[in-house]
């Protein structure tokens, strides 16, 4: 059987850790495959996608900041990337190109590995309504957790989120927040507050119940200012990387025909990686 290959795209993409993780699993699992990653500008992304078909690629997936670009210029796409809103994940078939998103995947899987039973464990609080967002309460609905409150400092954008999403999902500025945690199960941060050295409090996770579960799809650092704080509060806390772990599960048994495991030797060697630059 030829090679199969698949790819990433981005602008810039150096730092993209896709490449590793497929990489790791296309050595486990013994495939013949290669997964590379390639720099496409935003002017430049439709030539590229409508490529693909006579390039020999199975597809790939497209990170930032091509996800809203990439819905727009797929054929088709499936069920989840139409509620989100975004593509991250591409492959041909039958001579068109689909998009997906499996970031909502990467989100569910991520809590399921580390802290089982979130689901039930009460309303959810997420800060922020970017792309981000839309995946995190696309799987909170998938979920079945009935009570969604988006927090975000221009409240017209939440509401815009939330009427996106119908019942169960609510609005509120960020002056609300405290209120809103005092009987929340799950507080989860999508906005870039806790980033690279930023010490920054995307929410004081004080304010939460003790069954609270802290999550941050931020992964550098691993432990932001607001797990830490969390943390120290004496709750359970799950990091982003996770999330970007799990998220490339469909898309590697999409392209190389094996579901693989997201196992402690795969996140040590990314986690090595982070601790590296």
């Amino acid at each position: 059987m030829a090679e199969r290959r698949a790819f990433v795209t981005g602008h810039p993409i150096a730092h993209s850790r896709s490449p590793k993780i497929h990489g790791h699993w296309l050595a486990k699992y013994g495939i013949d495959g290669s997964y590379q990653a390639i720099d496409v500008r935003p002017e430049d992304l439709a030539s590229f996608l409508g490529s693909l078909s006579g390039s020999g690629l199975r597809g790939g997936n497209v990170t930032i900041p091509h996800k809203e670009t990439a819905f727009a210029l797929v054929d088709s796409r499936d069920e989840a990337a139409e509620t989100i809103g975004a593509v991250n994940m591409l492959w041909l078939e039958d001579g068109r190109l689909w998009g997906s998103n499996s970031d909502w995947i990467g989100f569910a899987g991520n809590l399921d590995q580390y802290a089982p039973g979130w689901a039930a464990n009460g309303p959810a609080v997420v800060l922020g309504a970017g792309g981000a967002s839309r995946a995190v309460i696309h799987a909170l609905k998938q979920r079945g957790v009935k009570d969604i409150r988006i927090v975000n400092r221009t409240l017209p954008r939440a509401k815009e989120l939330a009427g996106r999403f119908g019942a169960g999902v609510s609005a509120h500025g960020a002056d609300a927040v405290g209120g809103l945690l005092a009987d929340a199960g799950l507080l989860v941060n999508t906005t870039s507050l806790g980033m690279h050295g930023d010490a920054t409090l995307a929410a004081d996770p004080g304010g939460l119940p003790d069954h609270a579960i802290v999550t941050d799809i931020v992964y550098v650092p691993l432990e932001t200012p607001l797990l830490a704080a969390a943390k120290a509060r004496g709750l359970k806390t799950v990091d982003g990387l996770g999330m970007l772990l799990h998220q490339a599960v469909p898309g590697f048994q999409r392209w190389f025909g094996r579901k693989p495991e997201v196992t402690p030797e795969l996140r040590r060697m990314i986690v090595a990686d982070i601790e590296g630059h």
